[in-house]
């Protein structure tokens, strides 16, 4: 997948299934450290995450908000493109 490749987990149980764990291992991807389980660690989690976001992809992000959001009414709030 190269290496910009990002994986995103959001830890929810079905993607706890074995055969991801085992197709995650397989491709050599490594899970993050385990997600924060009270709120102080939820913050500082997301305080590095920000701080570790590049400044020109939140400019991208921003400025095509109003894009996304007008897909967003066009469809109904179902699937867009994005």
């Amino acid at each position: 997948m190269g290496s910009e490749f990002l994986f995103m987990d959001d830890n929810a149980r079905p993607h706890r299934a074995n055969i991801v764990d085992e197709c995650l291992q397989s491709e050599d991807i490594t899970p993050r450290q385990p997600p924060p389980t009270c709120l102080p660690d939820l913050r500082r989690a997301l305080r590095d995450e920000w701080c570790n976001s590049p400044q020109d992809q939140m400019d991208d992000l921003i400025l095509n908000m109003p894009r996304r959001c007008k897909a967003c009414i066009v469809s109904f709030g179902r699937h867009t493109p994005y």
